[in-house]
């Protein structure tokens, strides 16, 4: 399985070219909105999923396929979470040693509290770890982490993290409607923010297909004040148009089943994303995948979004 995709556009990284290290849905969380479904079973074990001279090989060469200002990120984001390869922090720096582009890690900031994770991370450009609760309560609703991954561990690792990092630190939140939009919960989810002195906030909206049917984006009246009390250091991220790099695909179907395994999408989004080939050959291709059980479709909030078999979603 191809590691590196993209670029793809980003909500936050421009055109960023995904660094994916581990298996599908390998991860220590089973947040209630994730767009790849449910995680099963849940894995809080540090392992080189991937060969990382494998992975970094892979990396230089679609770094060398790409003219200057093609890519504007090189992101490394698991479909699960990417902290659990074991070699991460070499993978880093071996990318960085042959290019310019600068490096992200998107994770869930689960296991910065261990030192050696810490330290691996310090050599990312940015870090954007996700912080979707000011309460232990709600982390335990929202994010349903195991058992020994603690909201205080989780604290712990994030305050130690941002005491040494000299990069961009950009913490992210989810909203959801009902669950951490109240003037409460975003009171307590602003005192942890604080604690952490983000260079930003993103605030992120369910709009792909999340693992459980009740999760929805909040309304107006709660972005406003969302915005209210989390001050102008947060920023609403809304979902962007862009064009993703398919350059490496001949074949359409393996085009389709390469975007949606990490990026459920719109059946609507998708076909416009597969443009290239012809309107009948993309749905005889969508046709066939999901006749033989690669695909299917996922409705959420009256859409039609395509997602791979395996994810597993609540009905």
């Amino acid at each position: 399985m191809k590691t590196v995709f993209g670029p793809v556009p980003s909500r936050r990284l421009g055109q960023s070219l995904g660094v994916d290290p581990i298996p599908s849905k390998t991860c220590n969380w089973n947040c209630v909105y994730c767009q790849l479904g449910r995680t099963a079973p849940m894995v809080n074990r540090r392992a080189d999923y991937f060969p990382p001279e494998a992975i970094v090989a892979e990396v230089r060469a679609a770094v060398e396929s790409h003219r200057e200002g093609e890519i504007d990120w090189i992101t490394f984001v698991g479909s699960g979470e990417p902290t659990l390869h074991a070699h991460l922090g070499r993978m880093i720096r071996e990318i960085k040693a042959f290019t310019h582009i600068p490096v992200a890690v998107i994770t869930n900031g689960s296991l910065l509290y261990l030192p050696e994770v810490r330290e691996e991370l310090l050599a990312a450009d940015a870090v954007m770890p996700t912080l979707d609760a000011g309460s232990a309560a709600l982390y335990r609703k929202i994010n349903r982490p195991m058992g020994e991954l603690t909201f205080e561990r989780l604290m712990e690792g994030l305050r130690l993290f941002r005491a040494a990092y000299t990069g961009k630190f950009l913490p992210e939140a989810m909203l959801i409607k009902g669950v951490n939009d109240s003037e409460e919960a975003l009171r307590e989810l602003a005192a942890r923010f604080a604690e952490l002195k983000p260079d930003a906030i993103h605030i992120n909206l369910p709009t792909r297909p999340p693992a459980e049917p009740w999760v929805q984006p909040p309304d107006d009246e709660a972005l406003l004040r969302a915005a209210a009390i989390l001050g102008d250091v947060a920023e609403i991220v809304h979902p962007v148009d862009g064009i993703f790099d398919l350059s490496g695909y001949e074949n359409v179907a393996d085009a389709i089943v390469g975007i949606v395994t990490r990026h459920p999408m719109r059946e609507d989004a998708l076909r416009r994303t597969l443009e290239r080939w012809e309107p009948e050959t993309v749905e005889a291709a969508l046709n066939a995948l999901e006749t033989d059980g690669r695909l299917r479709v996922v409705e959420r909030y009256g859409v039609r979004f395509w997602s791979v078999t395996t994810a597993r979603y609540a009905e």
